[in-house]
């Protein structure tokens, strides 16, 4: 049976991805919107299926409206974003009892508009706390933000960056520790966001097909 636990914990991944994804790329400008069909075919291809997660008949989801929105979520961040122009956008999730995984492709204009967007935003030094203004912001009464930095993964892709919240969720009178790491990878005119949120004590089990599925992404990538 699903906790209370696993279910903040979910919600929590979406502030997070949202948090990497948008409020560090983005807060006072905005990249240029111009989707295009091949664009847009080629995010879809490259974010999570169910197939992909294997036999396991527990995985519910499928594809969601992707945010490409921009808005003030940290106070001290507004990378150049105007000279941006995203083709294509895509977004899917799955969960299982304890566990979400949440998936995201965006395809660039060309391959030169994803390096210098990495450059602005992911090994910015201004991430770091962007994260823990809206992590604190996110937890509210419901968890208490234990950690956030960045972790080792595998170099999958040209561009590869990932990170970790620890999170202490409370479920009636018990506390649960939840990790939400999300992965950031970037090749060709394809940007990837992967996030899983699980309990902590599962991180190092996961953390195989986590490796496993970043590498399937990258393989779809335009």
């Amino acid at each position: 049976m699903r906790t209370s636990a696993g279910r903040w914990s979910g919600a929590c991944a979406l502030a997070v991805v949202s948090a990497l994804v948008l409020a560090v790329a983005a807060a006072a400008d905005k990249e240029q919107i111009r989707y295009t069909a091949a664009g847009q075919a080629a995010a879809r291809a490259a974010v999570l299926t169910k197939a992909d997660l294997g036999a396991s008949s527990a995985w519910t989801g499928g594809h969601k409206k992707p945010d490409v929105s921009s808005g003030p979520l940290c106070t001290s961040f507004d990378p150049k974003q105007s000279d941006l122009v995203l083709n294509g956008a895509s977004r899917t999730e799955y969960t299982q009892p304890g566990i979400d995984i949440d998936s995201e492709a965006q395809v660039l204009q060309t391959p030169h508009m994803v390096l210098l967007d990495w450059q602005r935003t992911v090994t910015s030094p201004k991430v770091l706390p962007c994260l823990r203004e809206v992590a604190a912001k996110s937890a509210g009464a419901s968890a208490k933000v234990v950690s956030i930095k960045r972790v080792s993964f595998p170099r999958v892709a040209t561009y590869t960056a990932a990170f970790r919240i620890v999170l202490e969720a409370k479920s009636g009178t018990t506390t649960v520790p939840v990790f939400v790491e999300t992965v950031l990878v970037g090749r060709g005119r394809t940007e990837i966001t992967l996030t899983m949120t699980a309990p902590l004590a599962a991180a190092a089990a996961l953390r195989p097909g986590e490796i496993r599925l970043a590498k399937l992404l990258v393989a779809r990538t335009a």
